[in-house]
């Protein structure tokens, strides 16, 4: 079955991904932020300074790219995640992530763009965190929303899930959802539901 992912290297003209060295990495971002200078009427944003100061500050792990399809449009980008352990280990999952010019009173908007069968994350790609929710607070960084982002495919909480079937058999049968994951992350069918392919 052939991979339905896409290519990020090829589909973007800007990749800023954490697998190069860290300086260089450093001084994309700084340099992509810096091109963003300035915002309706001629004037920066709060929100536009905000976010240039979290881009030029991410600190991320190496198993988390981020994607500018647009590098003159900061507010709108897709980040990939690929787990090296747990459940998920092996995947490539993708995110499109939404900044408002409210940011940072609001919360980033996060959507997977990919169905993947996970108790935190529904089948329209809705993603339940709750640094996007009610722990919103704008003292938090784009960092601390990646990173969080990231933490769900460490640490599963079927106590709020958007996908009730996935949380009802990880807390009832692991070995049965640890099976799931695995046929749903290779694009296959789990109770009537199709899953992308994310390997």
């Amino acid at each position: 079955m052939p991979n339905d992912t896409p290519d990020f290297d090829s589909k973007f003209p800007t990749q800023i991904s954490t697998r190069a060295p860290k300086q260089r990495q450093q001084e994309k971002l700084a340099d992509l932020a810096a091109q963003q200078t300035v915002g309706v009427h001629g004037k920066v944003s709060a929100a536009q300074i905000r976010l240039q100061k979290d881009i030029t500050e991410l600190e991320l792990p190496r198993l988390i790219s981020i994607h500018m399809p647009n590098p003159q449009d900061l507010f709108h980008f897709e980040i990939e995640i690929c787990p090296v352990e747990g459940h998920y280990q092996g995947g490539r999952f993708h995110f499109k992530v939404d900044i408002s010019d409210n940011y940072p009173i609001d919360p980033p908007r996060i959507k997977c763009l990919q169905k993947i069968y996970h108790p935190n994350i529904d089948l329209d790609g809705n993603v339940c965190l709750n640094i996007l929710r009610e722990d919103w607070s704008p003292v938090l960084s784009l960092n601390a929303v990646l990173l969080g982002l990231n933490f769900l495919f460490l640490e599963l909480n079927p106590n709020d899930p958007l996908n009730k079937d996935a949380a009802n058999t990880l807390v009832k049968s692991p070995n049965v959802f640890s099976r799931n994951v695995k046929l749903a992350m290779r694009g296959l069918i789990i109770d009537r539901e199709e899953y992308d392919r994310v390997i």
